[in-house]
Protein backbone atom coordinates (compact mmCIF):
# COMPACT_ATOMS: atom_id res chain seq x y z
CA UNK A 1 0.00 0.00 0.00
CA UNK A 2 0.88 3.58 -0.96
CA UNK A 3 0.21 6.14 1.99
CA UNK A 4 0.13 9.45 2.01
CA UNK A 5 0.98 10.79 5.78
CA UNK A 6 -0.39 13.69 7.48
CA UNK A 7 1.54 15.90 9.66
CA UNK A 8 0.23 14.64 12.91
CA UNK A 9 0.82 11.21 11.81
CA UNK A 10 4.86 12.27 11.20
CA UNK A 11 4.71 13.50 14.55
CA UNK A 12 3.44 9.88 15.77
CA UNK A 13 6.33 8.49 13.54
CA UNK A 14 8.84 10.50 15.24
CA UNK A 15 7.23 9.80 18.94
CA UNK A 16 7.23 5.75 18.05
CA UNK A 17 3.69 5.10 18.26
CA UNK A 18 3.47 1.56 17.68
CA UNK A 19 0.29 1.76 14.74
CA UNK A 20 1.95 4.69 12.92
CA UNK A 21 5.67 2.96 12.90
CA UNK A 22 3.80 -0.61 11.71
CA UNK A 23 1.81 0.76 9.23
CA UNK A 24 4.62 2.51 7.76
CA UNK A 25 7.27 -0.15 7.52
CA UNK A 26 5.06 -2.17 5.89
CA UNK A 27 4.16 0.67 3.32
CA UNK A 28 5.14 -0.05 0.28
CA UNK A 29 5.83 3.69 -0.33
CA UNK A 30 5.95 6.53 1.88
CA UNK A 31 4.12 9.81 0.74
CA UNK A 32 4.69 13.07 2.12
CA UNK A 33 2.47 16.18 0.60
CA UNK A 34 4.19 19.24 -0.37
CA UNK A 35 1.58 20.82 2.65
CA UNK A 36 2.74 18.42 5.26
CA UNK A 37 6.60 19.80 4.76
CA UNK A 38 5.42 23.44 5.09
CA UNK A 39 2.98 22.55 8.29
CA UNK A 40 6.70 20.40 9.68
CA UNK A 41 8.91 23.57 8.77
CA UNK A 42 6.43 25.90 9.88
CA UNK A 43 6.45 24.74 13.18
CA UNK A 44 10.26 23.45 13.34
CA UNK A 45 10.39 27.50 13.01
CA UNK A 46 8.58 28.02 15.58
CA UNK A 47 9.86 25.56 18.34
CA UNK A 48 12.96 25.85 20.03
CA UNK A 49 14.75 22.59 18.26
CA UNK A 50 14.29 23.50 14.63
CA UNK A 51 18.12 22.18 13.55
CA UNK A 52 17.28 18.43 15.73
CA UNK A 53 13.71 18.61 13.89
CA UNK A 54 15.57 19.69 10.17
CA UNK A 55 18.05 17.10 10.69
CA UNK A 56 15.40 14.13 11.34
CA UNK A 57 13.29 15.09 8.87
CA UNK A 58 15.73 15.41 6.38
CA UNK A 59 17.06 11.74 7.30
CA UNK A 60 13.25 10.25 7.03
CA UNK A 61 13.07 12.17 3.69
CA UNK A 62 16.44 10.30 2.52
CA UNK A 63 14.79 6.84 3.64
CA UNK A 64 14.15 4.42 1.13
CA UNK A 65 10.65 4.74 -0.51
CA UNK A 66 9.52 8.16 1.15
CA UNK A 67 9.21 10.97 -1.40
CA UNK A 68 7.73 14.08 -1.31
CA UNK A 69 4.75 14.74 -3.80
CA UNK A 70 4.23 18.21 -5.04
CA UNK A 71 0.64 19.20 -6.45
CA UNK A 72 0.18 19.86 -10.35
CA UNK A 73 -2.14 20.76 -13.19
CA UNK A 74 -4.14 17.49 -12.42
CA UNK A 75 -4.01 18.07 -8.49
CA UNK A 76 -6.26 21.86 -9.19
CA UNK A 77 -8.83 19.91 -10.84
CA UNK A 78 -8.96 17.13 -7.81
CA UNK A 79 -8.77 20.49 -5.10
CA UNK A 80 -11.86 22.49 -7.18
CA UNK A 81 -13.78 18.63 -7.16
CA UNK A 82 -12.81 18.45 -3.21
CA UNK A 83 -14.09 22.12 -2.45
CA UNK A 84 -16.86 21.76 -4.47
CA UNK A 85 -18.18 18.89 -2.56
CA UNK A 86 -17.27 20.20 0.80
CA UNK A 87 -18.88 23.26 0.39
CA UNK A 88 -22.36 21.50 -0.85
CA UNK A 89 -22.10 19.64 2.15
CA UNK A 90 -21.59 22.34 4.76
CA UNK A 91 -18.83 20.21 5.95
CA UNK A 92 -15.70 22.85 4.82
CA UNK A 93 -12.01 21.64 6.47
CA UNK A 94 -8.50 23.53 6.31
CA UNK A 95 -7.20 24.90 3.11
CA UNK A 96 -3.83 22.33 3.65
CA UNK A 97 -6.22 19.49 3.88
CA UNK A 98 -8.20 20.19 0.93
CA UNK A 99 -4.97 20.17 -0.83
CA UNK A 100 -3.81 16.78 0.96
CA UNK A 101 -7.21 15.15 0.05
CA UNK A 102 -6.60 15.95 -3.44
CA UNK A 103 -3.11 14.90 -3.66
CA UNK A 104 -4.40 11.59 -2.09
CA UNK A 105 -7.15 11.04 -4.72
CA UNK A 106 -5.39 12.10 -7.75
CA UNK A 107 -2.45 9.35 -6.84
CA UNK A 108 -4.69 6.73 -5.32
CA UNK A 109 -2.89 6.55 -2.39
CA UNK A 110 -4.27 5.57 1.74
CA UNK A 111 -4.51 8.68 3.94
CA UNK A 112 -2.85 8.02 7.53
CA UNK A 113 -4.69 11.33 9.50
CA UNK A 114 -5.70 11.96 12.85
CA UNK A 115 -8.13 14.53 11.76
CA UNK A 116 -11.66 13.51 12.00
CA UNK A 117 -12.57 16.38 9.18
CA UNK A 118 -11.22 13.47 6.12
CA UNK A 119 -14.30 11.60 6.93
CA UNK A 120 -16.64 14.15 5.42
CA UNK A 121 -14.77 12.67 2.25
CA UNK A 122 -16.19 9.05 1.83
CA UNK A 123 -13.81 8.56 -0.87
CA UNK A 124 -10.64 8.97 0.80
CA UNK A 125 -8.98 5.84 1.56
CA UNK A 126 -7.70 5.70 5.22
CA UNK A 127 -5.35 3.94 7.46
Amino acid sequence: MRVALDTNRYVDLCKGLTRTVALLEEAEAILLPFVVLGELRAGFAHGRRTAENERILRSFLLTDGVRVLFADDQTTHHYAAVFRQLRKQGTPIPTNDMWLAALVLQHNLALHARDKHFDHLPQLVRV
